[in-house]
């Protein structure tokens, strides 16, 4: 008799203890749980010895990223309804958050789950992870190699496949939605365009844009604002994709892209600095040095644009811990800090902070149109990279525009100056000179 649905869903709700919100489908073709739910469908075994060998989120993300799991229907809405017993059970950091099914094998009834989940995974060895994990990395968090490592991982899985998620803007980060019915392209361009008022960009003046990813925000600056820009970036693939692009744009001779680490940059000074999207993987440990540096390559009177993601303050920070699933699928070493902690670090290597601005709610809209991007492309988008790796980037953009939504995680741009030694920040007084656009 087909049953294993039927005690998967005894066994999960034991473990949650609370009804599952979702239908489950087992190997063997039964069904269990609410009718109108999106449906949870074990497609193998090797599904449930992945979660017994691993209990939580990491298990969990191989059994996804493996195929060994998969939803039926609204992915957003199981998502959803996951989510209060899932993730919001612990203190939000700015992701999934673990799932331990096993608390204490010296409980009788947990006891009594281990046997019957046992005995419904069968025999078997630890399934090994898929290849798309980073493997687990020992020793001293970014170094110049171990974060081109990092790099690596995430950006270079190919330009092409970038091009059918991100769109033509090939831009990366939140972008800025000024209209209900405005494209991704119009919100990017916006963006690009908000940051360089922000940052009061002339004719003739020096950008670094650490971080530039494909170019797209040196190209903006050159070609609306008339600056000389460099861009730098640790992913070889992303620099000749933006070589490219100047090249195509015939501004060779006033754009540079450099595959190199912002702590390598020593031709300061600079009029501007943008950094988009790329403080993230700097880390907490290395984040005063990151901020010391970007001071020093800016002239007196000079401003700084960060765009970072920000992930909520919890009430002890060493308890802060790094999501399994980011860590391993998405960005190695990727860590998330307060607002509050990154302004005071910019602030204690020498800057005057003059401007936040939240964007969250942008975030979450990017988050959707890129993965209505990838579903679009599909099939493509498997064959340009792996089964896995797109199963990877749906998962991680459909859960984190969620995260965006419901407020666990926010994006914010912080504009700072390095003032002269008499005070001067060459500031406007009110926020009006960016409110237009150029």
């Amino acid at each position: 008799m087909a049953d294993a649905a039927v005690r998967l869903l005894a066994l999960a709700e034991g473990a949650l203890g609370a009804p599952l919100p979702l239908r489950i489908r087992a190997w063997d073709g039964s069904e269990a749980g609410p009718p109108d739910a999106p449906v949870l469908v074990l497609r193998h075994r090797r599904a449930l010895r992945r979660l017994l060998w691993k209990p939580g989120e990491l298990g969990l993300a191989r059994a996804w990223v493996a195929g060994d799991i998969e939803v039926e229907g609204d992915l957003y809405e199981a998502l959803e309804r996951l989510s209060g017993l899932i993730w919001e059970r612990d203190e939000p950091q700015g992701g999934l958050r673990p799932l331990d099914a096993v608390r204490s094998l010296r409980d009788p009834a947990l006891r009594r789950m281990a046997r019957e989940a046992l005995l419904l995974a069968g025999p078997g060895l630890p399934p090994a992870p898929p290849a798309e994990e980073a493997p687990r990395r020992g020793g001293v968090r970014h170094t110049l190699s171990r974060d081109r490592e990092a790099i690596h991982h995430h950006y270079d899985v190919g330009n092409t496949f970038y091009e059918r998620v991100l769109g033509p803007s090939m831009v990366y980060s939140c972008a800025y939605w000024q209209q209900p019915g405005g494209t991704l392209e119009e919100a990017q361009e916006a963006k690009l365009d908000l940051i360089c008022r922000k940052l009061s960009l002339t004719e003739g003046q020096r950008l670094l844009d650490v971080g530039c990813g494909w170019g797209s925000m040196v190209l903006h600056a050159a070609q609306r604002y008339g600056v000389r820009a460099v861009g730098v970036t640790l992913s070889a693939e992303q620099a000749a994709y933006a070589r490219k692009r100047v090249a195509d744009a015939g501004l060779t001779d006033r754009v540079e892209i450099r595959v190199q680490d912002y702590r390598e940059v020593d031709d300061g000074p600079y009029d501007a600095i943008s950094s988009i999207g790329m403080a993230e993987h700097v880390g907490s440990a290395q984040y005063r040095a990151y901020a010391s540096a970007l001071y020093g390559l800016l002239r007196p009177g000079g401003r700084l644009l960060n765009h970072q993601i920000a992930r909520r303050p919890l009430e002890r920070e060493d308890a802060y811990r790094v999501d399994e699933f980011i860590d391993r699928y998405v960005f190695p070493d990727g860590e998330l800090s307060p607002l509050g902690s990154t302004v005071e670090l910019l602030e204690e290597a020498g800057f005057e902070v003059r401007d936040v601005e939240a964007l969250r709610e942008h975030y979450g809209r990017t988050l959707r149109a890129w993965v209505a991007n990838l579903e679009t492309h599909w099939p493509e988008a498997v064959r340009l990279t792996s089964p896995g790796r797109a199963r990877v980037w749906r998962l991680y953009m459909a859960a984190s525009a969620l995260a965006f939504e419901h407020n666990r995680i926010g994006v914010n741009q912080v504009v700072a100056v390095k003032t002269t030694t008499s005070g001067d920040a060459s500031f406007p007084r009110t926020r009006h000179a960016w409110l237009e656009p150029h």
